[in-house]
C-alpha cells in the first residue's frame, strides 16, 4: 500500500500493522528521512525511533497522531518537503558552514528539535578554519550541532583527534597498519563503555557497526595511498583522551574519535544522552556521526 491509497480510500493503519506492509513502511520512513526526522538508512522496521520521528512530525505538521497512519497524516507527509518543513536559515558561522557542507555531500542532517548531530572536523580550529593538521597533535574538533528555530547551533565545540597518534602509528594493533576512519557519515555507535573491564574504562560511544577505514601500512601518518578496509572489529570508539597534552596524542588514540579532556568528554556524553532518540525511544539507539576534512570544508563552502 502507498500513502496515496490511504488518502484515496480514507484508511487508517495502526502502526503495529506496518510490519505487514513493507511498501508503506518504506515510504513513510523514506519521507521522514528526507525531512530530517529519521536517520538513514531505511530499514523497513517501524521501531521506537521511527515511531518517535513520526509523532514529532505530526506535532509540527499540526495533525492528530494516535499511532496510526490515516488520511490527514498521509497527506501531511506527502505535502511536506525538505525546503518547507523546518526550513533552515544559514549564515557564514561555523555551524552554518558545516550544514552547507553536509548538504553538498548528501549527508543526513537531523532537523527535529532536540535531535543532535555529532560531527568531527579534522584539521580545523575552533572557528572551523583549517590548520596544518600536524601529526600526533590534537588539532581536530568534536562538535554537537542542533537546529534551533531553523538556525544551526553548536552545543559543543571542543578539541579532539580523529587520527591515531605516533605511538600506535609506529606500533599498530593491526599488522595492516593503524586505522584512520575514512571521511563520511556512519550510523555505528551506541552508549557503552570504552575499555570495559580494563584500567581507564569509562562511558563512551562504542562502535557497534561497520566503518570504512584507511590502514597506514607505511606508517607515514597520512591517508594518502592507504588501502581502504571495512572495519567490523568494533573498537573505534568515541572516548576521552584523559587530559593528554594538546601537542602530544601519545597513546590516547589508536584510531578512535577522541575528545582531549575528561571534563569535555563527560559533557559530550551527558549531552548526547539528552537526544530523544536515546532518552525517550531506545537506549540501544545507534548514533550517527559525520567526519569532515577541514581543508575540504574550506574549499567547498569557505
Amino acid at each position: 500500500m502507498k500513502l496515496q491509497q490511504i488518502i484515496a480510500n480514507n484508511l487508517s493503519i495502526h502502526l503495529s500493522d506496518l510490519a505487514f506492509d513493507i511498501q508503506l513502511t518504506g515510504e513513510v520512513q523514506t519521507k521522514l528521512m528526507t525531512l530530517g526526522c529519521l536517520d538513514a538508512p531505511v530499514d523497513g522496521s517501524f521501531g521506537p525511533v521511527s515511531r518517535l520521528a513520526l509523532s514529532r512530525f505530526a506535532d509540527i505538521a499540526g495533525v492528530a497522531y494516535e499511532e496510526r497512519v490515516d488520511a490527514p497524516l498521509a497527506q501531511a507527509l506527502l505535502d511536506a518537503s525538505d525546503d518547507t518543513f523546518l526550513p533552515l536559515t544559514l549564515g557564514t558561522d561555523f555551524a552554518s558552514r558545516v550544514v552547507r557542507y553536509m548538504q553538498l555531500r548528501n549527508h543526513w542532517l537531523a532537523k527535529l528539535p532536540g535531535f543532535l548531530n555529532i560531527i568531527y572536523v579534522e584539521g580545523a580550529n575552533d572557528d572551523g578554519q583549517p590548520n596544518a593538521d600536524t601529526f600526533n597533535v590534537f588539532n581536530d574538533r568534536r562538535l554537537v550541532l542542533h537546529i534551533q528555530n531553523g538556525t544551526p547551533t553548536l552545543l559543543l565545540n571542543v578539541l579532539a583527534t580523529t587520527e591515531p597518534g605516533r605511538f600506535y602509528t609506529e606500533n599498530p594493533e593491526n599488522s595492516l597498519g593503524a586505522a584512520r576512519i575514512a571521511f563520511g557519515q556512519y550510523k555505528s555507535w551506541q552508549v557503552g563503555t570504552h575499555k570495559q573491564g580494563r584500567p581507564g574504562a569509562h562511558e563512551a560511544l562504542v562502535q557497534v557497526g561497520n566503518l570504512t577505514v584507511c590502514r597506514d601500512l607505511n606508517r607515514d601518518g597520512k591517508r594518502t595511498g592507504d588501502r581502504i578496509f571495512i572495519d567490523s572489529g568494533f573498537g573505534i570508539n568515541q572516548h576521552s583522551g584523559h587530559n593528554q597534552p594538546a601537542n602530544n596524542i601519545g597513546k590516547a588514540s589508536a584510531g578512535c574519535l577522541v575528545g582531549r579532556t575528561d571534563a569535555q568528554h563527560q559533557e559530550f556524553m551527558q549531552l548526547v544522552k539528552t537526544d530523544p532518540r536515546y532518552s525517550e525511544a531506545s537506549h540501544g539507539y545507534r548514533f550517527v556521526s559525520t567526519i569532515i576534512a577541514g581543508d575540504d570544508l574550506k574549499a567547498k563552502v569557505g
